[in-house]
Parts: C-alpha cells; sequence; structure tokens
C-alpha cells in the first residue's frame, strides 16, 4: 500500500492528519467475549451510525461480509469495519448462522457480555474472540465518511504496526487470563484499537482514496484546511483561505471544489457543525457556549445555521443523543 509522500508539504500534511484524528470518537454501545465450540456462525446486523471490531485470541474464523466475499482471520488478528456492514463469524462457510442479538449472554461488567457457544463435551473451546459495537463520530474527519473502505484489517504476519500489536497482545492476555476488571479493560483496548486501525488507515492516504485525502497532499488547499480545522471560530473568507495557500481566489476556489466536492464556505460550515454535535451531545456544553466558540454573535444565528447544515436544531439533537445512549 501507498503510504503519504513527505515532500517539501509534507509537513503541512502531517499536520493536518493530526488535526483531522484528534476529534476522532468511538463510543462503546456493547462488547461480547465470545467463546465457541468446533461449530459456529454469528450474524451481525447493521445499525445506524454503528461500526463494528473483532479480534481473534484463539483459533480462526471466517467472515464473511455482506456481498459474500470471504476472508480468513486467525489467532491475533483483528478487523474494523467503518461501514457497520452485515457480516457473519464463521466456522465454515456452510453453517447455521444465529443472529447475534437472540444469542443468551452472561454479563461481565462494563457493558461486556459474555457468550458460551462451547459444547459441554468439548473440553477446550474451538475460538475465543472478542467483539466490540460502537458508535463512531468522525467530528474534524468531515469527508472521510465515504471514503471508508468496508473492512480494515490487521494482520500480525504481514503488517507493519508494532504498538498496534501491543495493544492486541493485551487483549489476547485479558481474554485468557480473566483476571479482575479485566471486562472493563478488554473494552477500553479495542478502542484504542479501532481508532489506531483507522489512524493507520489515514496515514496510509486512505489506500489512495479521492476526495480529501488528496487534498492532504495538495498544497493549494491543505492550508486552508488545516486553518479551518485549526481555527473554526473564525469567519473565513475565501479570499482569506486563499491566502492561505498562496493562491488566487478563483483558482483556490475551483480546486477545491474540485478536490472535497463542496464549496470551501461549505466545508467550513461542515466542520464548524461537525464540532459543534461533538461539543452539544458529547462534552454536554451549553448551547450559548458552542455559538460563543464557533464564532457567532448570538445563539439565535448558530441554532439557524446548525439546523441549515444538521436538519433540526441544537436542542433536538441534544435531545436525541441523549434518547440513544
Amino acid at each position: 500500500m501507498a503510504s503519504i509522500s513527505f515532500s517539501r508539504s509534507s509537513k503541512m500534511s502531517t499536520d493536518l492528519i493530526s488535526e483531522l484524528l484528534t476529534s476522532l470518537r468511538l463510543n462503546g454501545v456493547q462488547y461480547h467475549r465470545i467463546q465457541t465450540g468446533p461449530i459456529f456462525g454469528f450474524g451481525f446486523r447493521t445499525k445506524a451510525r454503528e461500526v463494528f471490531f473483532h479480534f481473534v485470541a484463539v483459533g480462526g474464523v471466517t467472515l464473511r461480509m455482506g456481498d459474500g466475499t470471504m476472508h480468513r482471520l486467525n489467532a491475533g488478528d483483528a478487523v474494523f469495519l467503518p461501514r457497520g456492514t452485515d457480516h457473519a463469524l464463521l466456522s465454515a462457510p456452510d453453517v447455521l448462522v444465529l443472529d447475534m442479538e437472540s444469542l443468551d449472554t452472561a454479563n461481565l461488567g462494563d457493558g461486556v457480555r459474555n457468550v458460551d457457544t462451547c459444547p459441554t463435551s468439548d473440553p477446550l473451546p474451538g475460538t475465543v474472540l472478542f467483539h466490540g459495537r460502537m458508535t463512531m463520530d468522525l467530528g474534524g474527519m468531515h469527508g472521510l465518511d465515504s471514503l471508508l473502505p468496508d473492512a480494515m484489517f490487521f494482520n500480525v504476519a504481514g503488517e507493519r504496526s508494532p504498538d498496534l500489536a501491543l495493544i492486541l497482545q493485551a487483549m489476547k492476555a485479558e481474554i485468557c487470563a480473566g483476571r479482575v476488571g479485566f471486562a472493563g479493560i478488554l473494552a477500553r483496548l479495542a478502542d484504542v484499537a479501532a481508532a489506531m486501525m483507522i489512524r493507520g488507515w489515514v496515514e496510509r492516504g486512505c489506500d489512495e482514496s479521492s476526495g480529501l485525502i488528496s487534498a492532504l497532499r495538495e498544497p493549494r488547499i491543505s492550508n486552508a484546511i488545516l486553518a479551518l480545522h485549526r481555527y473554526p471560530g473564525r469567519n473565513w473568507s475565501v479570499a482569506e483561505l486563499a491566502a492561505e495557500c498562496n493562491v488566487s481566489r478563483s483558482a483556490f476556489a475551483e480546486r477545491f471544489h474540485t478536490t472535497i466536492k463542496m464549496t470551501p464556505l461549505r466545508y467550513a460550515a461542515e466542520v464548524k457543525m461537525n464540532l459543534a454535535r461533538q461539543w452539544l451531545n458529547q462534552e454536554r456544553l451549553a448551547i450559548d457556549t458552542v455559538a460563543e466558540r464557533l464564532g457567532y454573535t448570538s445563539q439565535a444565528s448558530f441554532s439557524r445555521a446548525f439546523k441549515r447544515v444538521t436538519g433540526q436544531p441544537p436542542g433536538a439533537s441534544r435531545r436525541l443523543s441523549t434518547t440513544n445512549r
């Protein structure tokens, strides 16, 4: 896979990657430690805004995607499904698949449930894995959602990522040892592992995806994007953004729209409202505080802008977020 080329503008691109990743949020919905016998099939259904993470500690599984594509995961391998795609984990392609939500579970604490389908006649489980279902807020990485692949894989035998390997080794130790408090530690490690897989994908240039990642390498617009993310409370004009890139207003506006598929001011509004959602729904800041941070002269003007971009007023967004928790 191609990596980002560190040319004269590479420092700028690295800064932008860091800025975008800072606002990434993964929030756990449900976690499962799953122990199976030699034959098993678990189905996972897509839900709005939810993503999936699987880590195989012992044994192996076949991942079958919704389109029928098969991938083999062995002990030590992990997969992150950032688009929440329907899929199944199987011992073999032709086994009976059970809906994950229909299985009996036991509470392990800290939002982690245990699933044990290993027959009592089998002295040892065939496979042990950890599954996480999460919500993902890309925050400042607006524009990446349409570029994300169906699956991101980490293969211990074929990919260099020592930091992630250490996280997964720690997960395996917690899964197998079952020490006091292991469930909560596993849930946190799963969140970190998923975030590191996203970071690795972004740092690799999003596997040559277009759109925003093209902008990371484009000196005529990347300075402007960095400025928008670093100073979201400033009311930028197109001319000011063009000046950040040392190009003419018309050339900047044309290049920006060609690469990002939206105007600079529309992108600026999206950045502001993504931050607003995060501050309102996750950090629980007051609406007037968010309005002030984002450079609005009144709560009313902020509310109008928020509804124009998101389709609902700030208060409704917060109530919906609270209901879905």
